[in-house]
């Protein structure tokens, strides 16, 4: 064989194998999240407004939502009832309440600090869910 061909031959491999470590490494495992973009504005005083965008690889009737303040795939009945709180979205200790219009959620910590989540995009959960 050619040192040419083998040349060849080498370098489709490595590509191969370059693009399988690829897709391998990219690809989520079941039922997990992770966080792909973190967006945070402190401009105005005593208020930061932090946007983050998730990836999930959620489990059949199951849908991105917030479980302890990071990203989780949540049961799909929760999202399309928007009863936020079952999430436990809050950190441990501090309390959940509903938004009154129930497009988000509260956190209360035990000094009284609050922070408040709402929930501008969700996706379309199937009626069947």
């Amino acid at each position: 064989m050619s040192t040419t061909k083998k040349n060849c031959i080498a370098s489709q491999f490595y590509y191969i194998h370059q693009l399988a470590s690829h897709l391998l490494w990219s690809q989520l495992a079941a039922g997990t999240c992770e966080i792909v973009t973190l967006d945070r504005d402190s401009s105005q005083p005593r208020r930061t407004i932090a946007r983050q965008t998730a990836r999930c690889a959620c489990k059949k009737g199951q849908i991105a939502g917030t479980t302890r303040a990071r990203p989780a795939c949540v049961d799909a009945r929760i999202i399309k009832t928007k009863q936020w709180c079952e999430m436990l979205p809050c950190l441990e200790g501090e309390g959940c309440d509903l938004l009154i219009n129930k497009s988000g959620w509260t956190c209360t910590q035990p000094g009284g600090r609050i922070k408040t989540t709402t929930v501008s995009y969700f996706p379309f959960v199937p009626p069947h869910l």
